[in-house]
C-alpha cells in the first residue's frame, strides 16, 4: 500500500450569517457558524468526496472557475486562504 498527501487550495469566506469554506481544487464547500467549524466540515466533505470519486473511478479534480472564485469576485469577504492536506492510500492488486 502506498500513501501520499494531496495538497488542496482552500478559502474561508465570511457570509451574512456564518462562514463558508471552499476547496478551490475540488469545488467542494461547507458552512458553519464559525470559521473553525466551516473548516472542520470542509475537511469531512473533501474526504467524503474524494472517497466517493476514487471508489467510482471518477475524475476528482474540478477547479472552481475564475468567474466564481471568491478571491476574484469578492476578495473583501475572504478571511483566510489555506492549504488542506488529505492523505490518500492507494492499494494496487494484480
Amino acid at each position: 500500500m502506498t500513501r501520499s498527501d494531496l495538497a488542496l487550495s482552500c478559502v474561508i469566506v465570511r457570509q451574512p450569517k456564518g462562514f463558508t469554506a471552499l476547496c478551490l481544487d475540488l469545488d467542494v464547500a461547507s458552512e458553519g457558524l464559525s470559521a473553525a467549524k466551516a473548516k472542520r466540515m470542509l475537511q469531512e466533505a473533501v474526504e467524503f468526496y474524494l472517497d466517493s470519486a476514487i471508489e467510482n473511478n471518477l475524475p476528482y479534480l474540478r477547479h472552481v472557475p475564475k468567474a466564481q472564485d471568491p478571491r476574484q469576485t469578492s476578495p473583501d469577504s475572504v478571511i483566510e486562504e489555506f492549504v488542506m492536506r488529505v492523505g490518500l492510500a492507494v492499494q494496487a492488486r494484480a
